[in-house]
């Protein structure tokens, strides 16, 4: 699994020098993730992660100081390729409430494809919690700006506060959870986003008709 190709090395990783380096490191995050989603941080091992990513041993103490290093990176690590995932997503001509609609179609997709996200963000609550915190703190902040943007060119209300990013980030986890994890291919991702985007364009209160 490759989650993503970063350009750099996650922050609590040593960074490489050299492409292999960059090869070795992007392998030991991708089995790292493995080996944290298949049996968690408690039971997981460095010699394990290092035998599915065929490396040495001493590799991974080149990046790592420790099993608790490599997961803080592993979380930073997984909350930035879901950040691109959305981020390429992304029409920027498109209307705001059409990129709420297209980020999470992505955000599912990326859910579908890695599974281990969930465990392992969840784990780094009790793990890792800056990571955790931060996480989440980043998705609100990304989706709040969307939701300024839009409300600067008119697209969205103007009161939108920051409790509302809040609101469609915990609709967006949650779906993911019951749609890309829990019942993989139970309704599309279009679907489900076409569904949650609609809660956002017209809410769910049954309007009482209007007189002439």
């Amino acid at each position: 699994m490759d989650m993503e190709k970063h350009e750099s090395a996650p922050l609590d990783a040593k960074r490489p020098r050299t492409e292999r380096g960059r090869r070795t490191l992007r392998k030991l995050l991708d089995a790292a993730a493995i080996e944290f989603g298949e049996k968690g941080f408690h039971e997981a091992s460095i010699s394990t992660i290092t035998a599915r990513a065929g490396t040495a041993l001493g590799s991974f103490y080149t990046y790592f100081d420790s099993k608790e290093a490599i997961f803080q990176a592993l979380v930073r690590d997984m909350s930035e390729a879901v950040k691109l995932a959305a981020r390429e997503a992304l029409d920027a001509p498109a209307p705001a409430l059409e990129r709420e609609r297209q980020a999470l179609a992505a955000f599912l997709r990326f859910a579908a494809e890695h599974k281990e996200v969930y465990r392992i963000i969840d784990e780094a609550e009790f793990v890792d919690p800056d990571s955790y915190r931060q996480h989440y703190e980043t998705t609100g902040a990304r989706i709040l700006e969307r939701l300024r943007e839009g409300a600067r060119k008119g697209e969205l209300r103007g009161d939108l506060e920051e409790a509302h990013a809040w609101a469609i980030m915990g609709m967006n986890v949650f779906l993911g959870l019951r749609y890309a994890v829990w019942d993989d291919g139970a309704m599309p991702p279009e679907r489900v986003a076409a569904l949650a985007n609609d809660l956002l364009a017209r809410g769910i209160a049954r309007m009482a008709p209007q007189g002439d």
